[in-house]
C-alpha cells in the first residue's frame, strides 16, 4: 500500500491533467445527445427509454419493456429520419435496441378489502356447520369484519 504522502502526489498528478475536464465534456456531449434522441421519439415511447450511444452509425437505445422496444423498432425509419436533422446524428443508418428493465420497482401499497356481507354471512353459516370449537371462533371472528 502507498503511503499518504505518495497518495496525495498521485491525486495532485490526477487534478493537474485534463481527465476530469475530458470526462465532464463527454458526459455533456451524452446528456446532449439524449435529449436529441429522446425528442425525436414519439410521446408514448419517450418514459423508460434512455440513449446508450451512438458509435459509426449505429444508434443504440434501452428501453424497459419488450413492447416498447418493438414499437421503436417499427418506427425506427420515422425516427431516425427525425434524428439525421441534427448534426450530430447525420450518419444515423441503424438503430438497435435493447431491453433493460428497471433495477427497482415501487411495490405498490397492498390494500385490504373490507369483507362483503354476502361473504361475512357465508362465513357465519361454515361457522355454524363446524365441529371444532376453536375454528367456529375464528370464522365468527372473520365473519364480524364485514364492511359497512
Amino acid at each position: 500500500m502507498k503511503r499518504k504522502s505518495e497518495q496525495k502526489m498521485t491525486f495532485d498528478k490526477l487534478g493537474r491533467t485534463p481527465v476530469l475536464k475530458d470526462l465532464v465534456a463527454k458526459a455533456e456531449l451524452h446528456r446532449q445527445a439524449e435529449g436529441e434522441v429522446l425528442a425525436a421519439l414519439p410521446s408514448e415511447l419517450f418514459n423508460g427509454t434512455r440513449f446508450v450511444s451512438c458509435k459509426d452509425g449505429e444508434l443504440v437505445l434501452t428501453t424497459e419493456t419488450a413492447g416498447k422496444a418493438s414499437q421503436i423498432r417499427f418506427r425506427q425509419h420515422e425516427i431516425m429520419e427525425k434524428l439525421r436533422e441534427n448534426e450530430l446524428f447525420r450518419f444515423v443508418w441503424k438503430l438497435k435496441v435493447k431491453v433493460a428493465p428497471p433495477r427497482f420497482r415501487e411495490k405498490p401499497v397492498f390494500k385490504k378489502e373490507p369483507l362483503s356481507k354476502e361473504n361475512a354471512r357465508l362465513l357465519k353459516e361454515e361457522a355454524g356447520h363446524t365441529k371444532d370449537k376453536a375454528l367456529r371462533e375464528v370464522l365468527e371472528k372473520l365473519a364480524s369484519h364485514v364492511r359497512d
